[in-house]
């Protein structure tokens, strides 16, 4: 014999499936991106990547980091600025962001500069941000040899590369040029880092841990990554020496290279390098091309990789899909 559900109890049931309560469908992490030097966050370039990553993975929540935001302060940033000050506010702005504070963790792209800067965030700020995939492309792990970022017939920029040079330990420089605080002077015969690096240099010394002196919890944030995949340009000439972006150590007399794991920050695993790769978390890969000539293929390949919902999930927010991505009219 049929049953009829009373009349009471269908409406119970289409109330549920109505109700602004019952979740939303799993999202992939919010992803975070930090642009390059000379870049901003707004720019028109910076937010395709944006879009082809939600292409990719439909749903993402991208947050473009900045440190202005007014568009053209944020370019002169990258350029001006202290890198301690810097990330320790972008760790506050996302521990505090109405949206990325509420999710269980996030997934992070940086773009040149910005990929040794959301590593130094995640060392730093791992006990309030959580971070599952980090990847980065043509960043300069192990610092710069030389200061490579003019263009022809800039002289502005050329004048600002020449007060560098002249006084690159110097205490404003390391507290005001940003490319001087992770510019790394060595031993070319044995790769050991100079006493005036390690004295005076604000940001990289210490993200490398480089000091006698270890910060432990540096070692606990980043193996505490699923992944931290390293994108080298096969073809860069503006990273000098390129293979910085694996963490090798290029020798300025004869070319030779050292890889990571020959070098001592692995083998003592001073920033938890080892115990990620142990887990098989740590990946070296290279593209084509000159520094920053990225594809969509490649793109996609990441997104579709490491920021999808089989690496990390949530419910969302609820947010609207045309705020998803932070465009903000100035």
């Amino acid at each position: 014999m049929l049953h009829l559900l009373p009349l009471s109890t269908l409406l119970l049931v289409a109330q549920v499936f109505a109700s602004p309560l019952v979740p939303s469908k799993s999202e992939p992490l919010p992803l975070l991106i930090w642009h390059g030097l000379g870049d901003n966050y707004a720019a028109d370039g910076l937010h395709s990547v944006g879009d082809l990553a939600n292409e990719t993975n439909p749903g993402t929540y991208v947050y473009y980091i900045r440190c202005h935001d007014d568009p053209g302060t944020d370019s002169r940033a990258t350029f001006l600025g202290n890198l301690t000050e810097q990330i320790a506010q972008v760790c506050i702005d996302i521990e505090t962001h109405e949206v990325l504070s509420k999710a269980p963790a996030l997934n992070a792209l940086g773009f040149s500069q910005g990929g040794q800067f959301l590593r130094g965030l995640v060392e730093r700020c791992g006990d309030r941000i959580k971070v599952k995939n980090l990847v980065t492309f043509g960043s300069q792990h192990n610092g710069i040899a030389k200061y490579q970022i003019c263009k022809d017939g800039d002289w502005l920029c050329k004048g600002y590369v020449g007060l560098l040079k002249s006084n690159t330990w110097g205490h404003w420089v390391q507290g005001n040029l940003v490319p001087a605080q992770y510019f790394k002077s060595t031993n070319d015969t044995t790769g050991v880092p100079t006493p005036e690096y390690l004295e005076n240099s604000n940001f990289l010394a210490d993200i490398n841990n480089e000091r006698t002196l270890k910060n432990v919890t540096y070692a606990k944030h980043l193996s505490q990554l699923d992944n931290f995949v390293m994108y080298l340009f096969d073809e860069d000439t503006t990273v000098i020496p390129k293979e910085s972006g694996w963490f090798a150590y290029t020798n300025g007399s004869d070319g030779s290279v050292t890889q990571l794991r020959d070098r001592e920050i692995y083998k003592q695993d001073w920033i938890g390098l080892k115990a990620l790769d142990r887990k098989g978390g740590l990946h070296f890969e290279t593209t084509e091309g000159g520094h920053m000539q990225l594809s969509d293929g490649i793109l996609t390949d990441v997104f579709s990789k490491y920021f999808s919902t089989k690496s990390g999930s949530w419910e969302g927010t609820g947010v609207a899909a045309e705020s998803r991505q932070e465009v903000i009219e100035l």
